[in-house]
């Protein structure tokens, strides 16, 4: 069985990867919609995109100080809950906090984006402890703080590395409001636990797998929420976000390359796209690794959290998937833990095998 956090030894990566900044709207994607949209629209876009790029530098700064190891859980007050701070940033683009709006315990407020910020961070901090004893991001109990409202029409939402979630308002017609999103919550914020943990490199297949992991507890998040089996899913990424440009959804598990006019996700490894866009293609070659996913939990049926969730959240926390893992690498990996905890012939096991078969990755 694998160690408990708290008995965990340190893993050893060597020198620590830089990221990108993890949007959950990718640069090419903001970019060929900019190109059809009005004028009005396609200044808001440029702006987007403009402060995107001007946050990877931050973020990778960031990221940079992290070095990936597991550290003993620490003994704290309240463990078990989670310690969420909101502020408003009031359409500004700074990068600090603004004004603090709600803290944790306090009741709600009437602005519906602070509620819905502080609510989807407590359903994410909620499936984390209680499915896999995880004490926030950090695992040691990391206090959670949102940014809503940030900028103008702000096109995205994303997880800074340095322990802040920004919500854009959207410009209503790409996106609406990005608080309403339990899966892109789950999504950014996992993007801090993987930080923590494999610290997975943004650029190429480790970026794939890294936004694969994001997507994959994200829909965890809202599966748990709502208390959806694997086959009650929709599967969808975003759904609860997008406008009418971007509907029904950013992405589907289910289906990769049918979730919006603008999808171009392949399913299996036919269909990989080699590109220097986008980090080496981060966010349309994910949807292989998410689909392999979809299909082990589908195939085992019942709650997807369970078993499935479980294989690939020990795949995480294993000190053996470095920050430059491929596809196969981590394939490998999925199976060996869902040997280790059920077993070389167990159901699960299959499943895992399935589930790589089902997108061409051999799994070794």
């Amino acid at each position: 069985m694998p160690q408990t956090p708290a008995t965990r030894e340190p893993r050893e990566t060597g020198s620590v990867r830089r990221h990108a900044i993890a949007c959950i709207i990718p640069p090419d994607l903001l970019a060929r919609v900019a190109r059809e949209a009005d004028p009005d629209q396609r200044e808001a876009l440029l702006e987007t995109l403009q402060l995107d790029q001007s946050f990877r530098v931050t973020r990778a700064e960031a990221a940079a100080s992290i070095v990936a190891a597991v550290h003993p859980v620490a003994v704290r007050a309240g463990a078990g809950t989670p310690n969420r701070a909101i502020y408003d940033q009031h359409h500004s683009t700074a990068t600090t906090p603004g004004t603090l709006v709600r803290s944790e315990g306090q009741r709600k407020v009437k602005d519906v984006s602070v509620n819905q910020a502080y609510d989807n961070f407590g359903y994410t901090y909620k499936l984390y402890w209680d499915q896999f004893h995880r004490d926030s991001i950090d695992d040691q109990g990391m206090q959670i703080q949102g940014l809503v409202h940030f900028g103008t029409s702000y096109d995205n939402a994303f997880w800074d590395g340095a322990g802040h979630m920004f919500f854009g308002d959207g410009d209503g017609q790409m996106l609406t409001d990005t608080t309403k999103g339990i899966d892109v919550v789950g999504h950014e914020l996992t993007h801090g636990v993987t930080q923590h943990e494999a610290n997975l490199r943004y650029s190429g297949q480790s970026g794939a797998l890294n936004e694969s992991v994001s997507d994959v507890f994200g829909s965890l998040v809202k599966q748990y929420h709502l208390g959806q089996d694997a086959a009650a899913a929709d599967w969808l990424i975003g759904a609860d976000i997008v406008g009418p440009q971007l509907a029904p959804a950013l992405r589907s598990m289910k289906a990769p390359g049918t979730a919006n006019p603008y999808d171009n996700q392949p399913s299996t490894m036919d269909g990989y796209v080699h590109t220097t866009s986008d980090n080496g293609g981060v966010h349309t070659n994910s949807g292989i690794p998410n689909h392999a996913f979809y299909v082990v939990a589908t195939t085992l049926g019942g709650n997807a959290w369970d078993a499935a969730g479980q294989i690939w959240y020990d795949t995480l926390a294993d000190p053996r998937l470095r920050p430059t893992a491929t596809f196969a690498r981590f394939a490998a990996l999925t199976l060996r833990s869902a040997r280790t905890r059920y077993g070389s012939s167990s159901t699960e096991a299959d499943a895992v095998r399935t589930g790589w078969d089902a997108v061409k990755v051999k799994v070794r």
